[in-house]
């Protein structure tokens, strides 16, 4: 699996060690970035989003902590993106508000990030620079190469980064497709090429590392589309995919024009990538296919099929709006067949089954995968990452892009394929392996973690604000309010309000007596404290303990003193 260095002794001496560090992407599906330091400068591979958990009540999106890009603002030279994909690109405006630095990536994933742009205020233009597959870009004493891969989305690179210390090749997300939509297979030539010529370190991603075999390509996707379309003449098409995969979409459109269907889209990011990539050429369809949304009451069922957003079961998306009734274009009915073309991402399980679970109860026909042939990977399966290893033959390495047990396996994959566990670095969100020719080894760690994006808000939201939002969600709320005089005397209340804790209309008698123990916390911290703090805090363990006693549970305890 390794082979000697074809560096002299003189050069190896002269060179340096490389940081790989890892800001996200490990023991996690998305929210990728990796960052690559050598002496005084860095590159940032992918810079994505993830999606909250379920202990993160209220939150919209996940993205890295920053603090370490911050503190090295001055070193970093570019941020090189694999693919158009949310968690690889999705942060990039977020970064971008804290430093200004050149934005690398092919002309559809270019094409996405400035449209993401439109929407964020930076108060300078960025420099965006598209490339194309085999193009070379040197940034300081990075060179870095982009190589075609296959992926759920056009224009998706593997990078051949090359370093003072070495040749790092970092995947992307891949799969190896001999028949793809586009005509255009990865590019296995080049990727040996780049192996024969020494790989110091293998970067890789984890997804389906489960999955024996090979993933299979996306035409099957044509194929079972065809079956369907034919067998249900008469239905109205409702397909919901991912919005960045328009090989799918494409396929999608070009079956619907066979049967003579007009194609509406709906949902704000697949309307935003349809138009990016017709304006940039990866999608074409004669004049007249597409038809706006409003228009869709002109057509039968059987003449229309409609794109939406929502494949996921995310609450906002068109597809969930149009399943509750609360699309103001689209309402479904019995003439209707839904088909959600993605796999479910882990996490989203509950969102998409609560969606599934409304069309069965309303009695509206639904195909999805795996029942039928609607969806395929994007990414490989282990025969192809395999093959990735045995063409790269790296002499470290890492896997990423994966939960905690893909990288385990990825890890022990690497080691049926020769490759000694020494050499194999499983790493967590933070630590800096250090290596070179000679060594590789963990060295430490830099500030990282997640900052949750709540609205508008980026990084406002902590763990004692998610801590009090679970807090409100399993035991309620009581608020305790009362009027003080200047001299320490009470004039008004204590008034005791709730929320979620119990019906109020039933619990009378309980709420007098919470009320009684609050007057006499309340008194009695009167008569030794002058400090609000303290008379809150009196008031607080004194009704806590009460309502424990009575109903063993624990809710928010909110004192309020207003000094009249």
């Amino acid at each position: 699996m390794t082979r000697k260095s074809k560096k002299t002794e003189k050069e190896v001496k002269k060179a340096g060690k490389l940081k790989v560090i890892m800001l996200g992407g490990l023991a996690e599906i998305g929210k990728n970035l990796a960052v690559l330091e050598y002496e005084n400068e860095m590159i940032v591979v992918d810079c994505g989003i993830g999606f909250p958990d379920d202990d993160m009540p209220g939150i919209d999106l996940v993205i890295p902590d920053f603090t370490y890009l911050r503190e090295n603002a001055d070193k970093l030279l570019g941020v090189f993106i694999t693919h158009g994909h949310e968690d690889h690109l999705g942060a990039v405006p977020y970064l971008l508000k804290h430093i200004d630095a050149p934005v690398f990536g092919t002309k559809l994933t270019c094409g996405i990030i400035r449209n993401k742009l439109l929407e964020t205020d930076l108060g300078y233009e960025p420099e965006i620079v598209p490339v194309e597959a085999g193009d070379t870009v040197k940034v300081g004493q990075f060179s870095v190469e982009f190589i075609r891969v296959n992926h759920s989305i056009a224009d998706a690179c593997c990078l051949a980064i090359r370093t003072p210390a070495g040749t790092v090749m970092h995947s992307g997300d891949f799969k190896v497709d001999t028949t793809p939509i586009d005509g255009e297979i990865i590019d296995l030539n080049r990727i040996s090429q780049i192996g024969n010529e020494g790989v110091l370190l293998f970067m890789c991603e984890s997804t389906n590392v489960e999955h024996p075999g090979y993933t299979p390509s996306e035409k099957t996707v044509g194929g079972a589309f065809d079956a369907i379309f034919r067998q249900n003449a008469g239905k109205r098409m409702i397909i919901s995919t991912f919005s960045s995969n328009v090989h799918r979409v494409q396929q999608i459109i070009d079956i619907s024009i066979r049967y003579r269907r007009k194609v509406a889209i709906t949902g704000r990011s697949m309307l935003n990538i349809v138009a990016a990539a017709v304006d940039l050429g990866y999608m074409s369809f004669p004049e007249g296919t597409l038809i706006d949304i409003s228009e869709i009451k002109k057509y039968n069922p059987g003449q229309l099929t409609i794109i939406a957003t929502g494949a996921q079961g995310e609450p906002m998306s068109a597809l969930y709006r149009m399943v509750f009734g609360e699309h103001d274009k689209v309402t479904l009915g019995k003439d209707d067949l839904v088909i959600l073309s993605a796999h479910t991402i882990p996490g989203n399980e509950k969102t998409v089954d609560r969606i599934i679970n409304e069309l069965y109860r309303t009695g509206i026909a639904v195909w999805r995968d795996p029942y039928a042939d609607v969806h395929v990977s994007g990414h490989a399966c282990r025969e192809e990452i395999k093959l990735m290893h045995a063409l790269v033959r790296p002499k470290y390495f890492m896997p990423i892009h994966g939960e905690y047990k893909h990288l385990c396996l990825h890890g022990k994959l690497a080691e049926e394929m020769g490759m000694p566990s020494s050499r194999i670095f499983i790493s967590e969100i933070g630590r800096v392996l250090e290596l070179s020719e000679e060594e590789a080894a963990f060295t430490g760690s830099v500030p990282a973690g997640v900052t949750l994006i709540d609205g508008s808000g980026v990084g406002d939201v902590g763990s004692a604000v998610l801590r009090d939002r679970k807090h409100l969600s399993s035991d309620g709320l009581i608020v305790i309010t009362a009027a003080v005089s200047a001299h320490g005397e009470l004039i008004g209340g204590p008034e005791i309000t709730t929320r979620g804790f119990v019906y109020v209309k039933e619990s009378e008698d309980f709420l007098e007596e919470l009320r009684g123990v609050a007057v006499s916390a309340l008194y009695d911290a009167l008569r030794t404290a002058r400090d609000a703090a303290q008379i809150k805090s009196r008031m607080k363990e004194d009704v806590s303990r009460a309502v424990y006693a009575r109903t063993k549970r624990r809710p928010m305890v909110l004192p309020i003193i207003l000094y009249v």
